[in-house]
């Protein structure tokens, strides 16, 4: 008879994800994909330096491990940061200190938390996270999640595996990087209505669409709960849809890439 592994399987993780505001985690149900009890947020510390950041991840930590659905201490932790990373390594360093930039991110924080810890881009624990439990779900060939925010994250999966550092938000639109004239807070800054800005967004995602070829666009990051506003207002030969799991994507993410790294889960 084949051995039942499933009981090895970890049933829960911590997820953290890493913000240029606010750093908060969560007890990740790893078959659900959701979250068991409230996210526990602490503001980013200013300036936001790897020093400063590893103790408020810590701080997170050891309150979420003193809740009653709680991992098993040994079960590694997963982080979703703001910056491209390469191998635990962050390349950027997007709204955090850029000290940040070539600093062993794995490295600093499995230190200072005396455990396993693996880090991910913030939109591709997002769209890692859709992908498997949300709107990309059971989607086939290559689905584009884009996070539309302070600037455009975007990840690409292909057959629910991800693609990592995919920088679509700089992209050229009307000769500027795309982030700068199409996310959220360009259409707060420049108090676009709604339908102007539904058209740079058109433009956008046409310009992607070309490139790509994707099954399926998932559009995420919290302008995401106004979608009504502006998706009906594109014309796209993709299917658009609105990120399910909302602001806890990035945790989610971030728990289920730390278990996906250490072989923890399939």
């Amino acid at each position: 008879m084949a051995k039942d592994t499933t009981k090895d399987q970890p049933r829960t993780a911590i997820g953290i994800d890493i913000g240029g505001t606010g750093m908060k985690g969560g007890i990740v149900d790893l078959a659900q994909g959701t979250l068991l009890g409230d996210r526990f947020r602490i503001p980013t510390p200013k300036p936001a330096t790897p020093e400063a950041v590893a103790d408020v991840l810590a701080e997170i930590v050891d309150e979420l491990m003193l809740r009653q659905d709680a991992p098993d201490p040994t079960t590694p932790i997963g982080a979703a940061f703001p910056a491209i990373i390469d191998d635990g390594v962050a390349r950027s360093a997007a709204n955090v200190d850029k000290s940040w930039i070539d600093a062993d991110v794995d490295g600093i924080f499995s230190a200072r938390l005396n455990r396993e810890i693996h880090v991910i881009n913030d939109a591709d624990a997002a769209g890692l996270a859709e992908a498997r439990y949300g709107a990309g779900q059971g989607v086939d060939g290559s689905v584009l999640a884009i996070t539309l925010g302070t600037g455009i994250g975007s990840a690409m999966l292909y057959n629910g595996s991800l693609i990592p550092n995919f920088e679509l938000g700089h992209l050229e639109l009307d000769g500027h990087d795309a982030e700068t004239r199409a996310s959220a807070s360009a259409r707060e800054r420049e108090d676009l209505p709604w339908d102007e800005y539904a058209q740079r967004l058109q433009r956008y995602f046409e310009h992607v669409e070309f490139l790509f070829s994707p099954k399926l666009f998932i559009v995420g990051g919290g302008i995401s709960k106004r979608a009504e506003d502006y998706l009906p207002l594109l014309n796209l030969r993709t299917p658009i849809e609105v990120a399910k799991l909302k602001n806890n994507a990035g945790i989610v993410g971030a728990a289920l890439q730390a278990a996906l790294h250490f072989k923890l889960l399939a």
